[in-house]
């Protein structure tokens, strides 16, 4: 690096120290400054990347790395952002688009320094005229989702980093009234960073701050308990007296909090739906935004449910619960003789599949029992398994493909059910606008329980979809690279020298969708519909360094047993030569 530029970045590094209002990152920054300047080479490095740029604000939000400088997740970056949001939400309400003055609910997760950002957010926020109300103590995601609809709010901030790294944290935004309690999505995305950037224009010292604003107090919660609860109890199968069917079947559950905010109130909403309680794994039921036992708090990483299958080997459970860090996401595994770990989990197109035909059927039952039409969509994003079309085609309901991630699928239309393959399932769209993994959790339990009632379990619901549906089959690949802006530059590669064939199969189609009118809103994502009627479609991740590549394969011949084996074969030869095309493309 030039002298030049290097004095350049050291002075940016300075005048944020200058002003920093968090000790440790000041101490961070001056720490770096001195030994960039004694020639280590490492210091100046981790300048460049913490001060030669800024944590991009998009739909999703803010999500990055603690620590020093405006390209990592802080106290100043926070407070920046929570301004340009509340001159957001100021504007909005000065259009008449939201309430005069607008108003937000703040929610934060137990990882490092969430409880500081959100009191950021709210001490900012209501100096600038924005009436806040802040959650009384971490909790999960779907707390804050419903919380936007069910105050009326204007908007929602939740401080998390859902299942990133633990040393990551972020800044997630939905949006009120019209948009009835979405997470953003463009262009409001676009006006906000440009809000925040005028905010960041001024030293962090000088943005006003206020303790006038309102803790929320525990109806909040308890409210969401109940309504959640309602919700899945009018859906449960009944019996002639009108008591839900299986009560008295018992069910061993095992749970994972992995070590985030979700036991506290899954229990509260097992309890008041009438399902067992599960056995927690101890040593994830406490919230520890250090997530001493795992990696990656993610249940998808390889490891991340050793704990859950020791504990259920241990007690004998039948299922396996698993939550992310914030509880917006959900696993679950079962006992499979196969697997050495004696525990399978399932993909989250199996249970994406499972879930939306059970909404399925209970739209059905409600439709019958009201003696109405069967109306509704069932929905997911582009990248998940074709599988629910099928489930839709089959009850007569719509069918919709979104863009990846829940501020889509949360927007369709006469909603009934929405997923994502990364285990992102919402199950009571008229309760919460957002992927929930605690109401889909004790959905997970009933479906499990009514399933054993019949003399069956879960593997054998799936069976019976494979019979009724056609058996999809379903794999991931994903390449983790040095940065975003490194699987950003793959997917270029590929879009400029593109594939006409993955082995022997041939690609019929190939669909851009960075071309206008193919989404939403033009994405970076590549589509190959192939002769065979595979599919492939390749992205880079919205929030991690990381290029996805999503595989399908699909059999409707002879029996379960046939086409379950020839979607899995078909898959298995697909994945290889996919790997072998991104293989030769890195060379």
């Amino acid at each position: 690096m030039p002298s030049n530029q290097l004095e350049a970045l050291l002075e940016r590094a300075r005048n944020w120290a200058a002003h920093d209002i968090d000790p440790v990152t000041k101490a961070e920054a001056e720490r770096l400054v001195a030994q960039a300047e004694a020639g280590d080479e490492s210091a100046r490095l981790e300048l460049e990347e913490s001060f030669a740029g800024r944590l991009a604000f998009g739909t999703a939000g803010l999500r990055g790395r603690l620590g020093a400088g405006p390209a990592r997740m802080n106290r100043v970056v926070v407070s920046q952002t929570s301004a340009g949001f509340a001159a957001f939400l100021l504007e909005r309400a000065a259009r008449g688009e939201a309430s005069s003055p607008p108003s937000v609910v703040i929610g934060y997760d137990a990882r490092v320094n969430s409880d500081v950002f959100a009191r950021d957010a709210a001490e900012i926020m209501s100096a600038a005229g924005v009436q806040v109300t802040l959650l009384p103590s971490a909790g999960p995601t779907p707390l804050v989702a419903f919380a936007v609809r069910y105050l009326e709010s204007s908007a929602g901030i939740m401080v998390t980093a859902s299942h990133n790294p633990p040393r990551d944290n972020g800044y997630k935004v939905y949006l009120g009234d019209a948009d009835a309690g979405s997470q953003i999505v463009a262009p409001a995305d676009a006006r906000i960073a440009e809000l925040i950037d005028s905010a960041a224009a001024q030293p962090v010292t000088e943005l006003a701050r206020s303790s006038a604003y309102t803790i929320a107090g525990p109806e909040l919660a308890d409210t969401y308990v109940t309504r959640t609860a309602s919700s899945l109890l009018a859906g449960f199968p009944v019996t002639h007296d009108g008591s839900t069917l299986n009560t008295e079947i018992p069910l061993k559950v095992v749970y994972t909090a992995m070590h985030g905010v979700g036991a506290e109130i899954a229990n509260r909403v097992f309890l008041a739906s009438g399902l067992p309680l599960p056995i927690p794994v101890p040593e994830q039921n406490d919230p520890d935004g250090n997530f001493p036992t795992v990696d990656f708090p993610n249940p998808e990483e390889p490891g991340a449910l050793d704990l859950a299958y020791r504990t259920a080997r241990e007690v004998g459970a039948e299922l396996i619960i698993a939550h992310d860090p914030d509880a917006d996401r959900l696993a679950i595994a079962l006992p499979h003789l196969e697997e050495e770990a004696g525990f399978r989990r399932l993909t989250g197109n199996e249970l994406g599949l499972l879930l939306g035909w059970r909404a399925a059927e209970r739209a059905l039952q409600d439709a019958e029992e009201r003696k109405v039409p069967l109306t509704g969509t069932l929905a997911c994003t582009i990248v998940s398994s074709p599988a629910l079309r099928a489930v839709a085609a089959d009850y007569g309901l719509d069918y919709a493909e979104t863009l990846s991630g829940f501020k889509w699928v949360s927007r369709v239309p006469n909603l009934l059910f929405g997923f994502e393959e990364a285990l992102g399932y919402l199950t009571q769209p008229h309760v919460v606008r957002d992927k929930d993994g605690i109401s889909a959790s004790a959905d997970a339990i009933a479906m499990a329980r009514w399933a054993k009632g019949r003399g069956t379990d879960v593997w054998g619901l799936l069976e019976e979809a494979t019979e009724r549906f056609g058996h999809f089959a379903s794999s991931q690949i994903t390449l983790r690279l040095d940065s975003m802006a490194a699987a950003a530059d793959l997917s270029a590669q590929i879009r400029t020298s593109p594939p006409t064939a993955f082995g022997v199969r041939a690609v019929n189609e190939t669909k851009d969708l960075l071309q206008p009118g193919l989404a939403e809103v033009p994405a970076n994502v590549l589509r190959y519909d192939l002769a065979d009627g595979s599919r492939v479609m390749i992205r880079p991740s919205g929030t991690e360094p990381k290029l996805k590549v999503y595989i399908d394969t699909f059999s409707e011949k002879g029996k379960p047993s046939k086409r379950r084996a020839a979607a899995e074969r078909s898959l298995a030869e697909l994945e290889v030569d996919v790997r072998a095309f991104l293989t030769a493309l890195q060379a």
